[in-house]
């Protein structure tokens, strides 16, 4: 990850008793990330402050997020809130139209609304049951009322130029409640926007599980629902899923769409604290594809990411040499780094893990990284070793077939997080990130001196490969912000 130090003002204050003017910097505007070619959009999108009550800790949390928001040069095209604006969950409706007032006419004073658009998603503070769905729909009554039947105003799409934004309810209005998702208004959508070029769907809860914390219908979508659901978004070459409810930053793929979490406009307690932080997310697409930077109150690039990647095929990757591999990638840098995996998998009667691929140093420390097949399936598995003493991360992916000639793509996107760990079968293949538990990913990763192909840390007898003709190649690529 790369940090952009914004631009500067000079002001003076009063610095002693004497009154002598003395010069400081104070931030002044934030560059945006604009299209890089004709016809495409910039917009922020940020959620999750639960504030609308005068004087509390998340009203002044939000101001500082909001503060960054209004720093950005040029302006924003429209901004895109995926849920919980207010702390809601009352049962005295009036108490949660003055919510909603002072969220609007104090907190979000500073925008000029009829200049950049605000649309809105349904979230469990602010749709969480019929009353409050109804005080959602009147008091967002600007919001495109082309969803289906019951659900206008709840549900509702908007078209661009040739974006298309999709705004879909997880709280599962009239189909059963919290974590759930209408599909077939989704899919006729979807059908009847194929020519936009861009796709993206903004919702409340996520489908895949961010950080660990994961639970059906409250912490995500309802497994059922939500499979179906990724399978209209793969199927019309959807871009984006957006949404938030964890407070986190966090971003995946999976079969190629990515999930993007966003949920730090202002709550103040966030999952895991050391790892998380207040933010709002600013992205711009253009005909290369998507960008966007995060920013936090005080204004600096803290993740950011380019997608699609830019990968070439790899038929013209080199041979993976562990004797000549280089890995002194600065702190600075955002590297990306894919192997290939070629060779016949061993049969399936031994469940022994299986090195692939190792990166160690020496002395007793275990391996910081390593990567082979797990269990009598022979499933990817990629540990992460981060510190002496801890436990390492596991990461895996669904298995190969045993006794069968396999190949296998595994990369390491160190500004992704913890869905920067990626797989695919072969370059024709989509990327996904494997499955994983943890809050970090290979931003953590000291990048290891040794390396290993075929067996661990320990020597050839250390988890070794057991099937044969295995085949390492290898492309890495030093990212830049652009």
């Amino acid at each position: 990850m790369k940090r952009i130090i914004s631009g500067q003002r000079q002001l003076y204050i009063d610095a002693d008793l004497e009154k002598r003017p003395m010069p400081i910097s104070l931030p002044d505007t934030i560059p945006a990330l604009l299209p890089r070619s004709a016809g495409g959009h910039q917009f922020v999108c940020y959620a999750d402050c639960c504030s609308g009550i005068p004087g509390t800790l998340h009203e002044e949390t939000f101001a500082a997020v909001n503060a960054v928001i209004a720093r950005l040069d040029p302006q924003l095209e429209f901004i895109c809130f995926p849920g919980d604006e207010i702390m809601g969950l009352t049962a005295d409706d009036q108490a949660l139209r003055e919510q909603w007032r002072h969220w609007f006419e104090k907190e979000m004073a500073w925008l000029d609304r009829t200049a950049v658009p605000l649309y809105h998603t349904t979230g469990n503070h602010t749709a969480y049951d019929e009353a409050s769905a109804a005080v959602f729909c009147f008091v967002l009554e600007h919001l495109p009322h082309n969803g289906p039947l019951g659900l206008e105003g709840l549900v509702y799409f908007v078209r661009r130029d040739d974006l298309l934004l999709v705004s879909v309810d997880t709280m599962g209005v009239g189909i059963g409640g919290e974590g759930r998702v209408e599909i077939d208004w989704l899919n006729a959508v979807l059908q009847e926007n194929t020519d936009a070029q861009v796709k993206l769907v903004f919702g409340h809860h996520p489908v895949h599980p961010v950080n660990g914390f994961s639970g059906a219908y409250q912490r995500d979508v309802a497994p059922e629902n939500g499979r179906v659901f990724w399978e209209l978004l793969v199927e019309h070459y959807v871009l984006a899923y957006i949404c938030s409810h964890i407070l986190a930053f966090d971003v995946q793929v999976h079969a190629g769409v990515l999930q993007i979490l966003t949920a730090g406009a202002g709550t103040a307690h966030r999952m895991p604290e050391e790892t998380e932080y207040l933010h709002a997310l600013q992205l711009a697409h253009d005909a290369e594809g998507l960008r966007y930077q995060v920013l936090d109150t005080a204004g600096e690039i803290r993740e950011w990411l380019s997608w699609p990647l830019n990968i070439p095929p790899s038929i013209a990757w080199p041979e993976f040499s562990p004797g000549q591999f280089a890995t002194a990638f600065d702190s600075a840098d955002t590297p990306l780094v894919i192997w290939r995996f070629s060779g016949r998998a061993t049969p399936a009667d031994n469940g022994a893990a299986q090195t692939l691929l190792t990166g160690w140093n020496p002395g007793p420390t275990l391996a910081p990284l390593w990567v082979g097949l797990l269990g009598k399936e022979q499933r990817l598995g990629v540990q992460l070793n981060h510190a002496p003493s801890r436990s390492p991360h596991l990461w895996c992916s669904p298995p190969i077939s045993p006794n069968e000639p396999f190949e296998i793509q595994f990369g390491v996107h160190t500004g992704m997080g913890p869905g920067g760990l990626l797989w695919r079968w072969h370059d024709g293949d989509a990327w996904s990130s494997l499955q994983g538990a943890s809050p970090w990913g290979a931003e953590r990763l000291t990048w290891p001196q040794r390396w290993s192909v075929g067996y661990g840390q320990r020597g050839q007898y250390d988890r070794p490969f057991r099937g044969t003709e295995l085949k390492v190649s290898h492309y890495v690529d030093l990212l830049t912000f652009q």
